[in-house]
């Protein structure tokens, strides 16, 4: 039997709001002792300078945070005009400056058109993307250029909400793996200014809105009032809204729980697909020690028990389960 976890088994998402300057690192460590869970994971990096939606996964959801990963983002931004920076926003040294010149809406507006849709963009040295096992910003940091392939990206939405001389405050949604510092510098470039990013908030990770978040400050004055804490969380499964569902009987359950695939008449097409298994079935199935509160996945007489893979004749394959048992969580 494997050394059992310290700290509270508890499963669900956490919409965090970000603050300014801290590394999501240190957000998600800071949220996960404030709930004393046993393992947390973050969805996605903010820069320190970021503030906004960060989607911190607790216990079983961690499994199931690859699928927020690849969903599409959506940031305000400020692209500050005249000076380009080192790490592409206003936390890094200024490496050059440059006249900022009388730049009218046609023209803005044509330099930002040419960024909407399917483009390429070189991510920044400055990201968590690895070379050689190490994030580029480490190589940046020591003054190491590391070649970088241009990405596929598409900008969906590329606003001009106000501009003044020096600043041009702007509204991006994306598709993962868009860098707004490359994007405003790139931007500053074609401007023949150059641009760094001095404010960057996301409003928006995949189905998730930054009025559906809380505060780090929030969490803070909740601190060791655990009932409190954990009205905050969301079920595992909101991660996963989009993936058709499927309910199987006792019997189905069974063998899906023992790794073995079942035929589900008149289910959804091939792919992927949301499990639901019945609460009185795990009521005989699991432990007597597991904690059923702390799993967060119920709807109503059903439990979400994790993702099976469909084939073209209606058969289901386990992919991704829950692990229902109290020590392997």
């Amino acid at each position: 039997m494997g050394r059992r976890r310290k700290g509270r088994p508890i499963n669900g998402v956490l919409l965090l709001d970000k603050p300014q300057g801290v590394t999501s690192n240190a957000a998600l460590q800071k949220v996960r002792w404030l709930f004393q869970a046993q393992k947390a994971g973050h969805t996605g990096a903010l820069d320190p300078l970021a503030t906004g939606v960060l989607p911190i996964c607790f216990g079983e959801a961690t499994k199931y945070s690859q699928y927020l990963l690849n969903a599409d983002k959506g940031y305000f931004t400020t692209a500050t005009l005249g000076e380009i920076r080192e790490s592409g926003d206003s936390d890094g040294e200024i490496v050059e400056t440059r006249i900022i010149g009388d730049y009218d809406e046609p023209q803005l507006e044509a330099v930002l058109a040419s960024f909407r849709g399917h483009t390429k963009q070189v991510p920044t040295m400055f990201s968590a993307l690895k070379h050689q096992g190490r994030p580029l910003y480490e190589w940046a940091r020591k003054g190491i250029l590391v070649e970088r392939e241009p990405r596929d990206i598409h900008v969906y939405q590329l606003l001009l909400t106000a501009a003044t001389h020096a600043n041009l405050d702007l509204t991006v949604r994306c598709s993962k793996g868009t860098y707004v510092r490359s994007l405003v510098e790139d931007i500053g470039l074609k401007l023949g200014c150059g641009a760094h990013v001095s404010m960057l908030r996301r409003f928006k990770a995949g189905h998730f809105e930054l009025h559906e978040t809380v505060s780090l400050d929030e969490l803070i004055a909740l601190e060791g009032r655990f009932d409190e804490l954990d009205r905050f969380l969301r079920p595992t499964d909101c991660l996963l809204p989009d993936l058709p569902k499927i309910c199987a009987n006792n019997e189905q359950s069974r063998s899906l729980l023992h790794g073995q695939a079942v035929r589900i008449p008149a289910s959804e097409k091939a792919g992927l697909a949301r499990l639901y298994i019945s609460r009185e079935f795990l009521d005989d199935f699991v432990s007597d020690s597991f904690d059923f509160s702390r799993m967060l996945t119920e709807q109503g007489s059903e439990v979400f028990a994790g993702l099976v893979e469909l084939d073209d004749e209606g058969y289901a394959q386990p992919k991704r389960l829950l692990r229902f048992s109290a020590d392997s969580q």
